[in-house]
């Protein structure tokens, strides 16, 4: 009766348990996208539907664009595995159809040749009526949204190589990297998707993708804590309009740096905080002004300088980083040195660190911004026991004690 049992719990499972492959461009990035869907038990990258034995990556690329009479070279391809109970292949197989673009021909993106087409790889007949289903489902919203017809092949699942092991788990084992993005943001369920245009003047605008790990990670480093003056928003690429862009946005994270909805540069892949904030010095400072030599090449402000005596007698406040937003000084601990630079006898806790500088034969504590990096000064001791934080006004913004954002 127990053996019955078991062979009972073994039939059931693998009754919910499922086959299908997917292709749809390079497989890293569907790797990732199926491996995040919920009920989706593995998702591996492999080669199907070729007709020669034991495929290689290097066999495939160099049968990418022309391939040999009588021979049929293999798509870039993920087998997943999933609980049917958990999520149905209808949903699995819609997320296919939006997760690129089915209407290009052995490519998706700056990725060509017939090892990047598309195609569903099935292995039942539910599964190959679901596919042909929603393939008509889905043709007539690309058509309306303006788009051409769908090229994918939908076949059996006859032969699966799995990839060399370089190729699991791609975007995974390379964190700094971006998340290619080929979709086309037509939606089976209509969103109301906003849309976003051109505020004036500069402003960044992040480009991210839903399931993207390096969007989450750029989020977690340097988004999360982002409060500075130039405008930050994030988007998915179809909600842009009317911005002039030369950048594609055919990966995620993609950066932007904007001057009246024109891009000036970009960035695509995942950024440091170090590498984001010199980007937006660069951005907000200028490369040849005196302010980005000073955050990032130690220089240091003229004495008694504009930003100086603009900042030495505000009214009651604080400051912050130029770049990251971050309150460093309180105008309550700021004092007249007579040595036309701002002096403060303490930074705001945590705000800051300080490390040895030995340069131009003296010996001093540089005093650093904690989060964007920006060389601010340096600090001494004071006869009376106390310090004397000397800070470069050209890194600091002033900003009224009754508009600091609680």
């Amino acid at each position: 009766m127990r053996v019955l049992l078991i062979l009972l719990s073994v039939i059931l499972l693998q009754a919910k348990e499922q086959t299908i492959g997917f292709a749809g461009g390079c497989f890293w990035g569907v790797e990732k996208h199926f491996e995040n869907l919920k009920g989706v038990k593995s998702a591996v990258s492999g080669y199907a539907g070729g007709n020669f034995e034991n495929p290689s990556y290097k066999k495939i690329l160099s049968y990418r664009y022309d391939t040999p009479k009588g021979v049929v070279n293999y798509a870039e391809t993920v087998k997943v595995v999933y609980d049917d109970s958990k999520i149905s292949t209808k949903e699995l197989i819609k997320s296919f159809w939006e997760l690129h673009d089915p209407t290009q021909k052995n490519r998706q993106g700056n990725d060509r040749g017939n090892n990047y087409r598309s195609e569903i790889f099935y292995t039942t007949p539910e599964q190959k009526q679901i596919a042909m289903q929603t393939k008509a489902e889905y043709q007539k919203l690309l058509s309306k949204a303006g788009y051409g017809k769908i090229v994918t092949k939908i076949e059996p699942l006859k032969h699966f190589y799995k990839a060399e092991e370089y190729h699991q788990d791609y975007l995974k084992k390379h964190p700094n990297g971006y998340c290619p993005n080929h979709a086309t943001g037509v939606k089976f369920v209509a969103e109301k998707n906003k849309t976003i245009s051109p505020i004036g003047g500069k402003e960044i605008v992040v480009i991210d993708a839903k399931d993207c790990p390096f969007c989450e990670k750029f989020k977690r480093d340097v988004l999360n804590g982002y409060k500075g003056q130039v405008p930050l928003r994030v988007a998915k690429s179809y909600e842009l309009k009317g911005f002039k862009l030369k950048t594609k946005l055919n990966a995620t994270p993609t950066i932007l740096f904007i001057v009246d909805g024109k891009e000036l540069f970009a960035h695509r892949g995942y950024w440091s905080a170090k590498e984001f904030y010199k980007a937006l010095g660069l951005f907000k400072l200028g490369k040849d002004s005196e302010a980005f030599k000073v955050a990032f090449a130690k220089g240091t402000d003229s004495r008694f300088c504009k930003q100086y005596d603009k900042f030495k007698h505000t009214g009651d406040g604080v400051f912050i980083d130029t770049l990251s937003g971050d309150v460093l000084f309180d105008t309550k601990d700021r004092f007249n040195s007579g040595t036309g630079w701002l002096s403060f006898y303490k930074a705001v806790p945590g705000s800051v660190i300080f490390k040895e500088d030995n340069s131009y034969g003296m010996h001093r504590i540089e005093v650093i911004a904690k989060k964007s990096g920006i060389h601010l000064g340096h600090v001494f001791d004071r006869a009376d026991g106390r310090k004397r934080f000397c800070i470069n006004a050209t890194m600091l913004e002033f900003v009224p004690r009754e508009e600091i954002k609680k």
